[in-house]
C-alpha cells in the first residue's frame, strides 16, 4: 500500500494530509512533537471518512519511527511567518527543526521522495538535502506551483477570463525575488500584455511577489494554508502517479540557468522518478537577471542558517 508520511501537523500538514486521503492518494502518517496533536487531527478526519467517502487510514504520531517505508514525505514542519516577519526572518529557527527532520527522515525512510514546504523554502529545500544525503531527484521543494497559482488568481481577477484558460509561469525563490514571466503568460491564448495595461500588469507581479505576506496581514495571527497544500498535494499525485507533468518547483541545478550548487524554482517534469527532467526556458536578459538575483538571495540566507 501508498504511503505518505507528513511532518508538522499545523494547518498546513493538517491540509496536505486531509487532501491526500480525501483523494485516495495513500495512507497518511501525521507527525508532530506536539503531543494528542497528530492524533487528535487523524482521529477526527478519519471519522469523516464514512461522509467523504476515502478507504485510505490516516494515523497520527509523535513518533518518527512510525514513517518508515514511506513513498513521500511531506515536510510542514516549522514556523509560520507572522505580521512583519519576511521569510528570510525564519531561517535560523526553521533551519534548526528542518535539520532535525531531515535526520530523521535519513534515518527511517531512506527511500523516500521528500517534499519540502517549511518556509523559507529553497534554503530549507537545500538544506534538507544536505542533511539527508538524497540524490538531487528526490527532493523537491514546493513554491512556483504556489506562487504560479497565485499570479493566476489575480490576473483572472483582473480580466474575468476564467484561471483554466490562462498559462503563467513563475520562477525563482520563493520569497520577494520570485520572478513572473510575463512573456510567458497568456490570458485566453494572447499574450498577457495585449490584455491588460503595463502598469496593472505591474501591480499584479508585485501583489503576487506579496501573495503570502498579504494573507499573514489579513489573518493577523497565522499564514496561508489551504493553496500551499494543495499545491503541494499535486506534487505527491504527481509522483505517486508518474503524471510527467511540468511544474515550477525547487530543484537542485546543476548549471542549468548558469545557476550552479543552489535549489531555487524553475520549471520541472515531475513523476514517478521525481524531478525527473527541468526544462530550460528560454530567458530576456532582465529576466535571466532577476533570476541570478533570486539565487543570490537564497544562498545568502543559506549562510546564516549555516553559521
Amino acid at each position: 500500500m501508498t504511503k505518505v508520511s507528513v511532518i508538522g501537523a499545523g494547518n498546513v500538514g493538517a491540509e496536505v494530509a486531509r487532501r491526500i486521503v480525501e483523494k485516495n492518494l495513500a495512507d497518511v502518517v501525521l507527525v508532530d512533537v506536539v503531543e494528542g496533536v497528530p492524533q487528535g487531527k487523524a482521529l477526527d478526519m478519519l471519522q469523516s471518512a464514512p461522509i467523504e467517502g476515502f478507504s485510505n487510514s490516516i494515523e497520527g504520531t509523535n513518533d518518527y519511527s512510525n514513517i518508515q517505508d514511506s513513498d513521500i514525505v511531506v515536510v510542514t514542519a516549522g514556523l509560520a511567518r507572522k505580521p512583519g516577519m519576511t521569510r528570510e526572518d525564519l531561517v535560523i529557527k526553521n533551519g534548526q527543526i528542518i535539520t532535525e527532520v531531515s535526520k530523521n527522515i535519513k534515518k527511517y525512510a531512506p527511500k523516500s521522495f521528500v517534499v519540502m514546504v517549511t518556509n523559507p523554502l529553497d534554503v530549507m529545500t537545500q538544506l534538507c538535502w544536505k542533511t539527508t544525503g538524497f540524490d538531487n531527484n528526490r527532493v523537491i521543494g514546493m513554491a512556483g506551483i504556489l506562487d504560479t497559482a497565485r499570479f493566476i488568481c489575480f490576473l483572472s481577477e483582473e480580466t474575468k477570463v476564467p484561471a483554466k484558460k490562462i498559462e503563467a509561469v513563475v520562477l525563482g525563490g520563493h520569497g520577494d525575488a520570485m520572478v513572473p514571466l510575463v512573456d510567458y503568460t497568456f490570458i485566453d491564448g494572447k499574450p498577457v500584455k495585449e490584455a491588460i495595461s503595463a502598469d496593472r500588469l505591474a501591480s499584479i507581479v508585485q501583489r503576487t511577489r506579496d501573495g503570502g505576506a498579504e494573507i499573514v496581514k489579513l489573518l493577523k495571527t497565522g499564514s496561508a494554508y489551504y493553496a500551499p497544500s494543495a499545491s503541494a498535494v499535486e506534487m505527491v499525485d504527481c509522483i505517486l502517479n508518474d503524471r510527467k507533468k511540468v511544474l515550477p518547483c525547487s530543484v537542485y541545478l546543476k548549471g542549468q540557468y548558469g545557476l550552479l550548487d543552489v535549489f531555487i524554482g524553475v520549471p520541472v517534469k515531475i513523476g514517478a522518478g521525481g524531478a525527473e527532467e527541468i526544462i530550460e526556458l528560454k530567458l530576456t536578459e532582465e529576466e535571466k537577471h532577476e533570476l541570478h538575483r533570486s539565487a543570490r538571495v537564497v544562498k545568502d540566507t543559506l549562510l546564516l542558517c549555516e553559521k
